[in-house]
């Protein structure tokens, strides 16, 4: 599960050229930074003529009765479901982080980021709902560096298979049962 995630441009050089390039299209609009929560506009990457591009989206699908939004995908039943199939086949992409959160069962808080790393790239699809580009996170189960806190964790993509994930279809269903990259773990005090 993904319910939190962090994006800290002051920690990394990534993370803040993705902010760079975004606000040389956008001029400056509000940017959420920090612990990222549902709702909450963010950056994210996607295909545009042929070229991964920063955008502006808010992170959450509407729920069909539009009491709350749904905010990942499982991964290994997105292609079945009606909600994220389309989105799996045209619109995937990359959400951006420092790290994620999760808690344990006595509500300790945790973020998990990559090793030697200072930004963590998550897989996630994007649709238009009202005129509003809006992503989910997608999950997959936890390896061994989180499965004592939580079953579930995001489907952590590889700097270098981004554009991968992006733009090649027939390398979605080879992501979608890969294991994710071992973690390392540090916990947030209040």
């Amino acid at each position: 599960m993904c319910g939190r995630y962090n994006f800290t441009v002051e920690q990394s050089e990534e993370l803040r050229e993705i902010i760079e390039q975004l606000n040389a299209k956008i001029h400056a609009k509000i940017i959420n930074s920090g612990e990222i929560f549902p709702t909450n506009q963010v950056p994210l990457l996607i295909g545009e003529n042929e070229w991964t591009s920063p955008v502006l989206s808010i992170w959450g699908f509407p729920k069909f009765d539009n009491k709350g939004v749904i905010i990942n995908a499982r991964s290994e039943t997105a292609f079945e479901k009606r909600t994220f199939r389309d989105s799996l086949i045209y619109r995937r992409c990359i959400v951006p982080s420092s790290g994620f959160y999760e808690w344990d069962k006595e509500k300790r808080k945790f973020i998990f980021r990559l090793k030697d790393s200072d930004a963590l790239y998550m897989a996630g699809l994007y649709n238009i709902y009202q005129d509003e580009l809006r992503f989910v996170i997608l999950t997959t189960a936890a390896n061994e560096s989180m499965s004592d806190v939580h079953d579930r964790m995001p489907l952590v993509i590889p700097r270098k298979e981004i554009e991968t994930w992006i733009f090649d279809d027939s390398a979605t269903r080879h992501f979608l049962n890969k294991v994710p990259p071992m973690l390392v773990r540090e916990p947030v005090l209040k």
